[in-house]
């Protein structure tokens, strides 16, 4: 009875305010004004259904298709109770449509809603299965970008502090905005800079040295390419703390990057790298190198659980990312971005409840495959 029998996918594209300009997610993009979010609803036999995200905002469109026209005719008829056997079968499948990017983002989608009926046949919440013993965690406040507004810069730190955030992230790449922001907060509160990827190591470390004495929290892939990890690494030898791996997809990324001593903190992203089966195997990775791991999680929707139960499995506290965006409505009952700290509930499974009637002026598209 725990054989699959519909797969849902749904794509939605919530509106959403920064409270200062609203730019690109990159320079060669529109302004950013609506968040994408890929969904999979995957029902068994027995009347069960369990949620997954996949990696979306542009790349939503892509994301989408795998999942609508090559995952879910695999997924039907199969038992959701073998979880590393079907997602063994489905990632060799799919490997030769490359082992990142949106095939990667589907199957983590795929794997999210298997652990989700899970821990609904165990009756138990993800985090109580996954071995965590508290569903009370602490969020992290991440800025969007502002186009090197200093003004709109300074003011949403503030404002981030003011609702209780102590640490906040920035997604700008100039000085003068990581100023404006150390500059708006107190002095004990931790301020993390997101460059995204501009830099060449002689860049990135006269970026680092003047910027030395400003007590910034960490530094997140500061290097272009992202899988420079040798010069992340020599970075890192001259004093700054470096974050990154939101844009690893495998383990041998990870390891990779753990091999080169290139991090201090290891930011994996459920929805990119495998869901929840391959983010267990990044945490167990990161702990045998005694490097940090902090989730990245700049999304809203069941990925947004299934890192704040990945986070509540921890066995060092973390931090929960939280996009810190005014939404056009509230997407569902956990993710509030005003918040500081969050709850998990005794729900079994991921305790995903969208308000669908609230949010289906903005469903884009939404399609079932039944057996």
């Amino acid at each position: 009875m725990s054989s699959i029998t519909a797969v849902e996918t749904i794509r939605v594209a919530l509106p959403f305010q920064t409270g200062g300009p609203q730019v690109g997610m990159r320079k060669a993009f529109n302004a950013w004004t609506r968040m994408e979010s890929v969904m999979v609803r995957i029902q068994t036999a027995d009347g069960l259904s369990g949620w997954g995200e996949a990696f979306g905002h542009v790349v939503a469109p892509a994301s989408e298709a795998i999942l609508q026209h090559l995952l879910a005719p695999l997924l039907l008829g199969k038992d959701t109770c073998g979880i590393a056997r079907c997602m063994d079968e489905l990632e060799r499948s799919l490997h030769g449509l490359g082992r990142s990017g949106p095939a990667m983002y589907a199957l983590s989608a795929v794997d999210i809603a298997l652990w989700d009926l899970a821990a609904q046949r165990a009756g138990m919440p993800l985090f109580r299965m996954l071995g965590g013993h508290t569903g009370e965690l602490s969020c992290y406040a991440s800025l969007m970008r502002y186009g090197g507004d200093t003004s709109a810069v300074a003011a949403n730190a503030a404002r981030a502090r003011e609702y209780g955030f102590t640490t906040i992230k920035l997604h700008e790449s100039t000085i003068q905005a990581f100023r404006a922001a150390r500059n708006a907060v107190d002095l004990e509160d931790r301020i993390c800079l997101d460059v995204n990827c501009p830099w060449t190591l002689a860049e990135a470390r006269q970026v680092a040295q003047e910027i030395a004495a400003d007590d910034f929290h960490w530094l997140e892939e500061p290097i272009w390419p992202p899988e420079d990890y040798a010069s992340l690494a020599q970075l890192r030898s001259a004093g700054v703390a470096i974050s990154a791996g939101e844009n690893m997809s495998t383990l041998r990324d990870f390891k990779a990057a753990l091999d080169a001593n290139a991090l201090d903190n290891l930011q994996p992203s459920v929805t990119k790298c495998g869901g929840i089966s391959a983010m267990r195997r990044v945490f167990a990775l990161a702990s045998a190198y005694a490097v940090r791991v902090i989730p990245h999680c700049f999304y809203w929707g069941p990925g947004y659980h299934a890192t704040a139960h990945l986070a509540a499995s921890c066995a060092q506290p973390t931090l929960v990312e939280t996009a810190f965006v005014d939404f056009a409505v509230q997407p569902h009952n956990l993710f509030d971005s005003h918040s500081a700290t969050l709850s998990l509930s005794d729900t079994p499974g991921l305790g995903f409840e969208a308000n669908w009637e609230e949010l289906a002026p903005y469903v884009v598209s939404r399609s079932t495959t039944t057996s």
